[in-house]
């Protein structure tokens, strides 16, 4: 009887071609690469675990509770259409529904933009219940600062200090180089603080 095979031998078992698969799964684990599917999160797992921090910080990009339900809605909506319940093929599910949420929000405010060019104001509704389950009152406060921040700054801070996403996590996100994320987080701390100023 021959000894246990040793973690890593090819199984002479196999084919050539079955051996060269093996040490190439070997070598993309060594190296840190995609989990095997059954470790990887189901959408329904993202979902409970992630859609009221992807609310949170839509509110903060849209500043409007009822259309950042939208925002993220469609984000896991798309993700399910392009990848389905399991995401097999996807190794940063949260990222691609962080990034989608980021680009949602964005249209969200296009559309708003061009809507009021042509709609007359009108006084905004009471804020509901649920309106006062996401944010109280020091949350407000930030909400109405951080409307007076360019989009892009409004961005970096929310990924940064609400989602608590890192330099290198941002930048996959937006597109931009680190050192641009690192400048224009700096640039709208300033200016955040001198509108929070205005508001207390």
């Amino acid at each position: 009887m021959f000894g246990a095979q040793e973690a890593g031998e090819p199984d002479y078992a196999l084919s050539t071609d079955q051996q060269a698969a093996q040490r190439r799964s070997g070598f993309r684990l060594l190296r840190g690469g995609r989990k095997p599917a059954e470790d990887r999160p189901t959408l329904t797992d993202l979902y409970h675990a992630h859609r009221l921090g992807l609310v949170r910080m839509a509110v903060l990009l849209v500043d409007h509770q009822d259309l950042a339900e939208d925002v993220v809605q469609e984000a896991f909506t798309q993700l399910y259409q392009r990848h389905g319940e399991h995401l097999d093929d996807l190794d940063n599910a949260l990222g691609y529904l962080r990034t989608s949420v980021v680009n949602g929000a964005r249209s969200m405010l296009r559309r708003r933009r061009t809507a009021r060019e042509y709609v007359p104001p009108h006084e905004a509704d009471a804020p509901s219940a649920e309106d006062h389950a996401v944010l109280n009152d020091e949350h407000r406060r930030v909400l109405v600062a951080l409307q007076e921040l360019t989009p892009r700054q409004r961005e970096v801070l929310v990924l940064r200090y609400w989602s608590d996403m890192s330099e290198a996590q941002i930048s996959e996100t937006l597109g931009l180089s680190r050192g641009a994320v690192k400048s224009t987080a700096s640039r709208a701390l300033d200016a955040l603080e001198k509108h929070l100023e205005k508001v207390r």
